[in-house]
């Protein structure tokens, strides 16, 4: 993960400080990264990644919701008599957001994966689910250049209260080479404390499962930052970070399912050794 704690490095010490809508960051613009996915999976070691956290997040984009109770369900279990009081990184965006039910989020990932929303020349409006498009493309005609997976509905975002926060991640292409599934994300907004690695390891997941419906390997995952920046708060955070030596990466391990019949617990990161957690408030 040296290429992740070298783009954090850098916005330090040489990005921008600017007031934005939720608080003043150091900002830069443009940067990429490349993750080979053949033998390791990608997780920070220099602090603990909430690994249960990122794979309920893409199973609940996966099966479409956009509930938060149904995001708790699935990372705490139904069977949990307190989800009433249970936290996702979501919750703090619902709380800020009036949506058609009190655990609604409005129109986000999950909403433009599996049911994005068009206008046909005749009523009623058409919903295209973008995954099952993804993987049959992919089996179908693996060296098109269309295998593409795309959550910024700039029409639903201009109606302004559709969803409780616009995509981060817009843009994922598929692209298969020498029976390698690959992954590039255009990601717009970049919180590198808290979100970046998250996102990095939520993307190595979805090539890696993907991959496993389309029958092939996982490759690489190319992560391409727009607007990438740290927010103030987070700067102590960031320097314990980076007085870290990372270690070792982990290998993922799980057996194909049916996409839709996965669970947290399928999921595990194997010899993964991460140093301790280091605490920083998410801002919203």
């Amino acid at each position: 993960m040296k290429q992740y704690l070298d783009a954090l490095a850098k916005v330090m010490m040489e990005g921008e400080d600017v007031e934005t809508r939720n608080g003043k960051v150091r900002k830069l613009f443009g940067h990429q990264m490349r993750f080979d996915l053949t033998k390791t999976f990608p997780a920070m070691t220099t602090k603990k990644l909430a690994w249960k956290s990122v794979v309920a997040e893409l199973l609940w984009f996966l099966e479409g919701s956009t509930d938060d109770m149904r995001l708790r369900e699935i990372l705490y279990g139904k069977e949990d008599e307190n989800l009433e009081q249970k936290r996702t990184i979501w919750t703090d965006n619902l709380e800020a957001y009036e949506g058609e039910h009190p655990t609604d989020l409005g129109r986000i990932y999950g909403a433009q994966w599996r049911k994005w929303k068009s206008t046909p020349r005749t009523f009623p409006v058409h919903e295209t689910d973008q995954i099952t498009n993804l993987i049959e493309g992919l089996k179908k005609d693996p060296h098109s250049r269309r295998h593409m997976l795309v959550a910024w509905n700039a029409g639903e975002i201009d109606q302004g209260d559709r969803m409780a926060l616009p995509p981060c991640h817009v843009l994922a292409q598929f692209f298969i080479s020498k029976d390698k599934l690959c992954c590039q994300l255009y990601q717009r907004s970049c919180d590198m404390f808290l979100g970046v690695p998250f996102n990095i390891a939520s993307y190595s997941l979805l090539t890696h499962i993907i991959a496993k419906e389309v029958g092939i390997e996982p490759g690489e995952f190319i992560h391409t930052l727009g607007d990438y920046h740290v927010y103030h708060d987070h700067f102590d955070a960031v320097h314990t970070q980076l007085s870290r030596k990372p270690g070792k990466l982990p290998t993922l391990n799980f057996e194909h399912k049916s996409i839709d019949k996965y669970t947290v617990e399928d999921f595990k990161l194997v010899d993964y050794e991460p140093q301790g957690v280091i605490k920083a408030k998410m801002n919203v």
